[in-house]
C-alpha cells in the first residue's frame, strides 16, 4: 500500500463530494504502437500489453495499485496575507478555500480576504480534504467503457420534463443546456473525456489504452483518523 497524490478537476471534485464518482480513467503514458495488442493481468507487473505475435510482453506503467491511498489535489486558495509564500512554505494551519464548491476550512475573520488562485498541482498533502482507496484496477481501451462505468465516472443523470432520462458529462447541475445532453451515459463520458484529454492527444477518437481505477472515497485528510465517509 502506497500513499500517492491524484489531481481532479472542479466538476470531478464535486462528483466525488456528491458520491457520484467511484471510478477514474487515466491514459497510459506509453501507448503501444500499431494494432493487434491486448492486455492481461500479470503477477509481477500488475498488467502487461500482449502482442498478437512476435513481440515481447510489455509491462504497463499504471500509476496506482489496489490498496493504494490517494489524496486528492484540487484548485485552491488561502488568505491574501500568504500570497507571497509558496505552498511548501506554508505551515499547514492556514485556512483553505476550495475552488470546486467554495468551502472554507480553518477560516478566521482576519483571513477573510482570499489570496491568489493556486493550481491543483501545488496543493500540499495537509490541505487535501478527500482520500480515495483503490479497490480495483483494469486496463482497457477508453471506448470500451460500459454505461454503468460511465455513471461511476460521475456522469450526471437527469430526468427531463417528458420523462426521458438524459446525461451530461461537462456540466454538473440540473440546469444543463440542451446541446450538452446525451441519450446514453457513454456519450456523455466521451464529451467529458475529450474536454480533459483531447489536447493531450489522448482524445476519444484515438481510443487510447487507459487504466481504470475503482475506489472508495472518504471526506477526510489522508493523515486524519479513518472512518466512513
Amino acid at each position: 500500500m502506497t500513499d500517492r497524490p491524484i489531481i481532479f478537476s472542479g466538476p470531478m471534485v464535486r462528483a466525488l463530494l456528491d458520491g457520484r464518482k467511484t471510478q477514474t480513467r487515466r491514459a497510459i503514458k506509453d501507448q503501444p504502437g500499431g494494432s493487434g495488442w491486448f492486455c492481461d493481468p500479470d503477477r509481477d507487473h500488475g498488467w502487461v500489453f500482449v502482442p498478437s505475435e512476435g513481440l515481447p510482453r510489455i509491462p504497463i506503467g499504471q500509476t496506482y495499485a489496489v490498496g493504494d491511498r490517494l489524496w486528492v489535489r484540487e484548485a485552491w486558495r488561502t488568505g491574501l496575507a500568504y500570497d507571497d509564500l509558496k505552498p511548501s512554505d506554508l505551515g499547514g494551519e492556514e485556512y483553505v478555500f476550495f475552488e470546486a464548491d467554495g468551502t472554507r476550512v480553518n477560516c478566521h475573520p482576519a483571513d477573510s480576504d482570499l489570496g491568489r488562485y493556486r493550481n491543483s498541482r501545488f496543493m500540499p498533502r495537509w490541505a487535501s480534504r478527500l482520500t480515495l482507496t483503490v479497490t480495483d484496477v483494469r486496463v482497457q481501451r477508453v471506448q470500451d467503457i460500459s454505461g454503468d462505468d460511465a455513471l461511476a465516472e460521475g456522469i450526471l443523470e437527469a430526468e427531463m420534463e417528458d420523462g426521458d432520462i438524459c446525461y451530461s458529462g461537462t456540466h454538473f447541475s440540473y440546469d444543463v443546456p440542451y446541446e450538452h445532453l446525451r441519450h446514453y451515459p457513454e456519450e456523455a463520458f466521451r464529451d467529458l473525456w475529450d474536454s480533459l484529454n483531447a489536447k493531450r492527444r489522448f482524445g476519444w477518437g484515438e481510443n487510447p489504452w487507459v487504466a481504470a481505477y475503482t475506489f472508495t472515497a472518504e471526506r477526510r485528510n489522508i493523515d486524519q483518523p479513518g472512518g466512513a465517509s
